[in-house]
């Protein structure tokens, strides 16, 4: 087994977020911003933007990997960026205060409906026969009795406070 996969989750994620020269078997190389490593085969998720907008993603199979070089640092937006690729669309990434706000927000409206509601940490588990989990979005409904989610999903739908509105910086 090679250096590369002897390396722990814990080493891997240092090159999260980086820009790396992989080379692999037969002094094959390969570029591009690490978006994950693999943690059970160690093979490295490699992700390229191009100038014509366009997104190439490549795998480098850990039991390939013969070096890693760190090119260059990544920062927060590149991080952003990074996600943005896998993130189904539409899709948004929020802030626990936000999230806290969702939560608070749909249980208030669900108690309003005259709904029994509790927390048990992130989830809401509402009537004790259906569960919500983050982010608190009618999708995000769980439950083995198909009327109450049908009627519990509509409800959150309906939900006025599950509107997010930011404002904008002044230029």
């Amino acid at each position: 087994m090679n250096e590369w996969c002897q390396k722990n989750p814990l080493e891997w994620n240092k090159y999260i977020n980086k820009e790396v020269k992989v080379t692999a078997d037969e002094k094959q190389q390969y570029q591009g911003w690490v978006f994950t490593v693999d943690p059970v085969s160690a093979s490295v998720v490699l992700v390229n933007f191009q100038n014509t907008g366009k997104i190439s993603v490549a795998v480098v199979m850990g039991h390939a990997v013969e070096g890693v070089e760190v090119l260059q640092e990544g920062d927060d937006t590149m991080a952003g960026r990074l996600s943005a690729v896998f993130m189904p669309e539409g899709w948004q990434v929020l802030s626990k205060e936000e999230l806290e706000r969702k939560k608070g927000c749909l249980r208030a409206w669900l108690e309003k409906n005259l709904i029994p509601v509790t927390e048990e940490g992130e989830t809401l588990r509402v009537a004790g026969v259906l569960t919500v989990n983050p982010p608190y979005d009618p999708k995000d409904c769980s439950s083995s009795n198909e009327i109450i989610l049908s009627r519990v999903q509509s409800l959150v739908e309906s939900n006025p406070g599950n509107v997010t509105v930011r404002e904008l910086p002044n230029v």
